[in-house]
């Protein structure tokens, strides 16, 4: 049986609802344009352009300190997208992202695979240790 101590709080609050819905209807679009075969790169051109044509704040390809990682994208200072176009998503994918979120200390990342047929974008927080 738990003790209170050993229970964590769960929080219900959503992080930034507004932008991660921006953010998804964005790859939604994306993805209907393009479809599931497109190469990562191009998926990334059309999201930067639509980020564009909405004057959304972004950076792309951002390079973390010196790790030598790359984030495919941070919008508006807030959230990492990393785009994968692979046959499946990973453990080594979750694994990825959450070493950018600790790297950036940013609490919010989705991560979206548009080779699969039907996108399903998802939101991966922070693990605070």
């Amino acid at each position: 049986m738990a003790t209170n101590k050993a229970i964590q709080k769960v929080s219900t609050k959503v992080l930034f609802p507004e932008l991660s819905y921006i953010i998804v209807g964005t790859l939604f679009s994306v993805h209907n344009e393009l479809g599931q075969y497109a190469r990562e790169k191009q998926y990334g051109d059309a999201i930067e352009q639509k980020l564009k044509e909405i004057k959304m704040p972004y950076a792309r390809e951002l390079s973390v300190g010196d790790s030598g990682n790359i984030l495919d994208f941070v919008i508006d200072k807030k959230v990492v997208l990393e785009l994968k176009a692979v046959r499946h998503i990973t453990g080594e994918h979750y694994r990825q992202i959450q070493n950018y979120l600790q790297q950036t200390e940013f609490e919010l990342g989705i991560l979206v695979n548009f080779r699969a047929k039907y996108l399903k974008p998802e939101r991966i927080l922070r693990i605070h240790s």
